[in-house]
C-alpha cells in the first residue's frame, strides 16, 4: 500500500533547506522546519519568507496563497518536536559524519513507520541509512537549487530500501510539482556524476594547452549549445564545491577522469573560489565594462575582416576535405581566390580529426591550417605544431568573415568538442548499461538538472553511435585514458548497426 505523506520534517533552513520546505508547504503539506539554534532559525525563516515575497511580487504566488503557505510552516529548534512527521529531509552541509549523527538522532525521535530522507548530491546514501535501525526506509531525495524553481528530484534508492518505498517518494515529489527519477546509489547520482567528470576534464584540457579557456566555454555554448561554458560553469557553482563533489566521486570511481585536476586543486588553495570570491577561472572584477565593449570590439575585427581579403595578407586560399567545393565557393564570394596548395598563402583542410599528417605533406607545412565546423555558429581553428601563428590568426578571421566564431585549438584527437563530449556521452551509456539508471531517466536528468538542451542519448543519436565511437577511439589511442575507451554497449550497438541506445 502507498504512504500517504501529509506532514514532511526539513532539518536544516539554509538557502536549500528553506527551498525544500517551500516546496512542500506550497503544496498544502504541513511543513516543520528545524535548525540548530535561534539564529540560525531565525536565518531560515528569513529565507523563506524572502523567497515567498519575491515570488508575490514577480506574481508567482498569491498573497492569500503565501499566507497559507506560511501559516502550514512551523520553526522550531528541537528535533523531537519531529515525531509526528511522515517524512524527513536533512539539508545539512555535505559532511558525512554530520549527516550519519543527525539520523542516528532522527531514528530515534521519528515514528518507526516515517521515512527518512537525505538530500545529499553526492555523499552515499548507504552509508547514512546504515546509522539507523530502519536502512529500508531511508531514501536520498535531491533537490536542485533553487529548489522552488528547480524541476527535478533524484530519488536515490540503495540496496536495502523497502520495495515502494522509492516509488512513494517520486509519488510525493510530482505532487509537489516536481518530476522524479530514481537512481540507485553511486556517488553524484546522475547530475553531478555525468556532470563533473566533463568539467574537470575541460580542466584538464586546458592544462594540456588544447584550447584557452574562453575558447572551450565559447566551443561548448555556441558550438555544443549549453547553456554555459564548463569554466563560467564551475565558477558559478564555485571551484571548492566543485573540487569536493570530484573528491567524493573519485573514491568510488578510482577513475583518473574524476580525480581534481591539479589546477582546480592549486586555485582552491589560493582561495580563487569562482563568482562568490570574484576570481576563479575567470576574473569578475570590471567583468560588467568588458562585457559591455566585448561586442563593439567583435564587431571591428569582424569588420576590418569583412570583404577585405587583402586586410587579412591572405589573397588566396586553398581548401580540402569533406565540404570544401561549398567552403571555397563562399570564400569566393567574400573576395578571396582559390589557389592551389603549392601557391596559396593559406591552406585549409576541413577536418573533423587531426590534420598534421596533411601539413607534412605540403612543400610549405606552416601555411596549412585545420577547421572543424561545429554546429552552425562556431569552427574550430586547428593549429599543427607546424602551423605558423599567422596562418591560424588569418583563418580564424576568414571564419568570422563567414559569420561563425572561431575556437583556436590544438592538434588533438576531438579538438574541443569531440574531447569533452564524447566521453560525456559514453559516461551515460556505462551509466545505463550497469542497470543504474534508465535511458529516459538520464535524459530527464540531464535536461531538468543542468538546463541541457538534450538529454545524452537523445545527443548521442543526434551526432550518431558511430561518429561517438570513433572519436572516443582516437581519443583512447592518444590519450590512453581507461574512461575514454568506448564502452562495450556502445561498440556492440554500432558493429549491430543500431542507431539508438534505447533499441536495445
Amino acid at each position: 500500500m502507498a504512504r500517504t505523506f501529509q506532514t514532511v520534517g526539513v532539518v536544516g533552513l539554509g538557502t536549500m533547506g528553506a527551498g525544500i520546505a517551500e516546496v512542500f508547504a506550497r503544496a498544502g503539506l504541513r511543513v516543520v522546519g528545524v535548525e540548530v539554534d535561534a539564529q540560525a532559525l531565525d536565518r531560515g525563516r528569513g529565507n523563506l519568507h524572502r523567497s515567498t515575497e519575491r515570488a508575490v511580487s514577480r506574481g508567482r504566488l498569491s498573497q492569500d496563497e503565501r499566507d497559507g503557505l506560511l501559516a502550514r510552516t512551523t520553526f522550531t529548534g528541537e528535533l523531537s518536536d519531529l515525531g509526528d512527521a511522515d517524512l524527513v529531509i536533512e539539508a545539512i552541509p555535505e559532511v558525512m559524519d554530520y549527516k550519519r549523527a543527525l539520523f542516528a538522532d532522527l531514528d530515534r525521535v521519528c515514528r518507526p513507520d516515517a521515512v527518512l530522507a537525505t538530500n545529499t548530491s553526492s555523499l552515499p546514501v548507504t552509508a547514512i541509512a546504515a546509522t539507523t535501525s530502519r536502512p529500508g526506509q531511508v531514501v536520498g531525495m535531491h533537490f536542485f537549487n533553487p529548489a522552488p524553481v528547480m524541476g527535478l528530484v533524484e530519488v536515490v534508492r540503495t540496496v536495502v530500501t523497502e520495495d515502494g518505498a522509492a516509488d512513494d517518494v517520486a509519488a510525493l515529489a510530482r505532487r509537489v510539482g516536481k518530476t522524479p527519477v530514481i537512481v540507485g546509489d553511486r556517488a553524484g547520482f546522475v547530475v553531478n556524476r555525468l556532470l563533473f567528470g566533463y568539467l574537470n576534464h575541460a580542466v584538464t584540457l586546458l592544462e594540456r594547452g588544447v584550447a584557452a579557456k574562453e575558447d572551450i566555454d565559447t566551443a561548448m555554448k555556441a558550438g555544443a549549445g549549453l547553456p554555459m561554458g564548463p569554466f563560467t560553469l564551475l565558477d558559478l557553482i564555485g571551484l571548492d564545491v566543485s573540487h569536493e563533489v570530484c573528491e567524493v566521486l573519485f573514491q568510488e570511481s578510482r577513475d583518473r577522469v574524476h580525480a581534481p585536476a591539479p589546477l582546480l586543486r592549486e586555485l582552491v588553495t589560493a582561495g580563487l573560489l569562482g563568482r562568490k570570491s570574484g576570481r576563479g577561472f575567470h576574473d569578475y572584477d570590471g567583468a560588467a565594462a568588458r562585457a559591455a565593449a566585448e561586442p563593439a570590439a567583435t564587431r571591428r575585427a569582424a569588420g576590418a575582416a569583412a570583404g577585405a581579403g587583402g586586410r587579412l595578407g591572405v589573397a588566396s586560399v586553398h581548401v580540402f576535405g569533406e565540404g570544401a567545393d561549398d567552403l571555397s565557393s563562399r570564400l569566393s564570394a567574400a573576395g578571396f581566390e582559390p589557389g592551389e596548395a603549392d601557391e596559396a598563402d593559406v591552406v585549409i583542410a576541413l577536418s573533423g580529426t587531426p590534420v598534421v599528417e596533411h601539413a607534412a605533406r605540403l612543400p610549405r607545412p606552416e601555411r596549412l591550417t585545420g577547421l572543424h565546423l561545429v554546429g552552425e555558429r562556431v569552427a574550430e581553428v586547428v593549429s599543427t605544431v607546424l602551423t605558423a601563428p599567422e596562418a591560424a590568426r588569418a583563418v580564424a578571421d576568414l571564419v568570422k568573415v563567414l559569420g561563425r566564431t572561431p575556437v583556436a585549438c590544438a592538434d588533438r584527437a576531438g579538438f574541443v568538442v569531440g574531447a569533452l563530449l564524447y566521453p560525456y556521452l559514453n559516461d551515460a551509456v556505462r551509466m545505463y548499461d550497469s542497470g543504474y539508471a534508465s535511458v529516459e531517466d538520464i535524459d530527464t536528468a540531464m535536461r531538468l538538472g543542468c538546463g541541457y538542451p538534450a538529454g545524452p542519448f537523445e545527443t548521442l543519436e543526434a551526432v550518431g553511435l558511430r561518429t561517438v565511437r570513433d572519436g572516443l577511439r582516437a581519443l583512447y589511442a592518444e590519450y590512453r585514458e581507461p574512461f575514454f575507451a568506448p564502452t562495450p554497449l556502445l561498440d556492440r550497438l554500432v558493429t549491430a548497426g543500431v542507431t539508438s541506445v534505447g533499441e536495445r
